[in-house]
């Protein structure tokens, strides 16, 4: 059901994928699949969290890979998806850099982290009770600060983390509450960036004339220099 939940939140950002390349990195297979369009579909796994096969059945998909070396070309991607991934690095900084750089300029990123108020980052028998929770504020801070965009964000999973059944077949109404009462409470954060990619302005006329190197300039030999 959380992964449901979570699901239908990234496809209201992510509704067509046709022709796109398209990574997950972290844990996040369980909601690649939902992106089959796309032209392309693999997943990451950072060394320090290991591998798992994907999908069960035709080639695999997953790579166990350094978070700081992706082994990918500049600018080659359309799509990032990092779930159970920034909360868990350890080499938080160098791995959004790398993200940065494989991502196409054009490209998007959506990062979901546990909420640090919310009661799923609290409880270590949900699957995001571990790592480094983030406020909404503290998550746009960090990604601005490695060059990246917010563009639009959202939250999931308002329903506690139960295995009550009862409780489960109401969750789409407690999503739907949830969000209009308490949207600071839900169990994740999930944000959609840009990369800060800058344009370089021309420079006007006078500007170069300024920034011109002076042209050399013939210095004439007087007597007294002779003498030397």
């Amino acid at each position: 059901m959380a992964r449901h939940l979570i699901l239908r939140r990234l496809r209201a950002f992510w509704p067509d994928l046709h022709g796109m390349e398209v990574l997950g990195m972290g844990y996040a297979t369980p909601y690649l699949k939902q992106f089959h369009e796309a032209a392309r579909l693999f997943a990451f796994m950072p060394l320090t969290q290991g591998v798992m096969r994907w999908p069960e059945e035709g080639r695999n998909r997953v790579a166990l890979v350094d978070e700081t070396e992706l082994p990918l070309t500049n600018f080659s991607l359309d799509r990032v998806l990092l779930i159970h991934c920034l909360e868990n690095s350890d080499y938080l900084s160098d791995m959004l850099k790398e993200v940065w750089r494989v991502l196409k300029g054009e490209g998007r990123l959506i990062i979901v982290t546990p909420n640090r108020r919310g009661l799923w980052a609290r409880l270590e028998r949900t699957p995001f009770g571990f790592g480094h929770p983030y406020s909404q504020m503290q998550l746009s801070r960090l990604l601005r600060e490695h060059s990246f965009t917010p563009l639009r964000s959202t939250q999931a999973l308002f329903i506690p983390p139960t295995r009550s059944r009862t409780l489960l077949r109401m969750a789409p109404a407690w999503e739907r509450i949830g969000r209009q009462i308490s949207p600071h409470f839900a169990g994740v954060n999930i944000v959609e960036v840009s990369k800060q990619v800058y344009a370089v302005r021309p420079l006007r006329a006078a500007e170069r004339r300024r920034l011109a190197w002076p042209l050399p300039q013939v210095v004439r030999p007087t007597p007294a220099s002779r003498r030397y």
